[in-house]
């Protein structure tokens, strides 16, 4: 049986690795905060010491930290994963990073004879906890194919996106743009507010019009619910924003719109906490109109609906599919 190691039991990590305990791999698992891992343990996972030490034991080791900087410590302290690397393993980077920075620490996973791979998750912690969330995966076909029953069990909707770093820079595009709906559908729901709309009706039009989105299926009902918990924080959102925009400076692309979304975000932060909940944004204009957003029967945390089903690899269109 594959050996899987699982650093970093976080709000997406820890659901994820929960997929792989739930379906009986043999898994070792490792966070800063070992009561963390307390109910994997309890589960028959095992813990392990140092990043070496896992590397060292397993044949898939797993990162799913909260920035670059986490991730470059794991990988490259004197108990780092970098020292237990070795022919035939693998370093799967499923942590939101900059393309460049997978690009560097997988040059030296590969100087140590394993591959790497990036392979962030999009879809909300609600859909990571029933493993129906969607992946990319970047880097080498043969290596993805190796990483496959493993994904398409933390995972449903498998995108095997190119080279490494790709999967990094279309989670950071994806990310961006959730956020850029975030902002848009909270302007939305204060203007029919503001205007007398009943919010349950405001939902429900917007849910059957074009104005439609991922983000305003879950965040938009923990808003009106007034929990605003959605498992994301704002210092996460302006880290996201931030490695779009590296990503931006580094093609020579001039935004226009993503220097916008950093300044309220940066706004929220000083106002309302680097950990506030990042829906709890729409409160700079709740205070600024006077107005309540909330509305009844909608859920303060999101749950998956859909039965935990078998994932698989997404095709894109006008591609052919490829023989395995």
């Amino acid at each position: 049986m594959t050996k899987v190691g699982f650093i970093g039991l976080g709000n997406v990590g820890g659901k994820l690795a929960g997929s792989l305990l739930r379906n009986e791999f043999d898994l070792t698992v490792r966070d800063l905060e070992k009561p963390a891992a307390q109910p994997f343990l309890d589960g028959g996972a095992k813990w392990g010491s140092s990043p070496k030490q896992m590397a060292e034991n397993v044949d898939i080791l797993i990162t799913c930290l909260p920035s670059p900087a986490a991730s470059a410590v794991v990988m490259e302290a004197d108990d780092g994963a970098l020292k237990g690397l070795s022919d035939g393993k693998i370093w799967a980077e499923m942590s939101t990073t900059d393309e460049a920075e997978v690009r560097r620490l997988g040059a030296l996973v590969e100087a140590v004879g394993a591959v790497p791979m990036d392979c962030p998750v999009s879809g909300g912690c609600h859909r990571a906890a029933s493993g129906n969330i969607a992946i990319f995966a970047g880097g080498e076909r043969t290596v993805f194919e190796r990483m496959l029953p493993i994904l398409t069990t933390m995972g449903r909707r498998i995108l095997h996106t190119g080279a490494l770093g790709s999967a990094s820079i279309l989670k950071v595009a994806t990310n961006y743009l959730a956020t850029a709906n975030l902002l848009a559908l909270c302007e939305a729901l204060v203007v029919s507010k503001a205007a007398g709309m009943d919010l349950n009706i405001a939902y429900e039009a917007i849910q059957i019009s074009s104005g439609n989105s991922f983000v305003h299926e879950t965040e938009g009902q923990v808003i009106l619910n007034g929990s605003r918990d959605i498992s994301f924080t704002m210092d996460l959102v302006c880290k996201d924003i931030g490695l779009f925009s590296a990503a931006a400076k580094r093609g020579k692309v001039p935004l226009e719109l993503a220097p916008l979304l950093v300044d309220i975000f940066r706004d929220g932060q000083q106002r309302y906490g680097g950990r506030e909940y990042s829906p709890n944004i729409i409160r700079r204009l709740e205070q600024a109109s006077g107005l309540d957003i909330r509305a009844p029967g909608f859920p303060a945390r999101m749950l998956d609906d859909e039965p935990e089903q078998a994932g698989y690899e997404v095709i894109p269109k006008n591609q052919a599919p490829r023989d395995t």
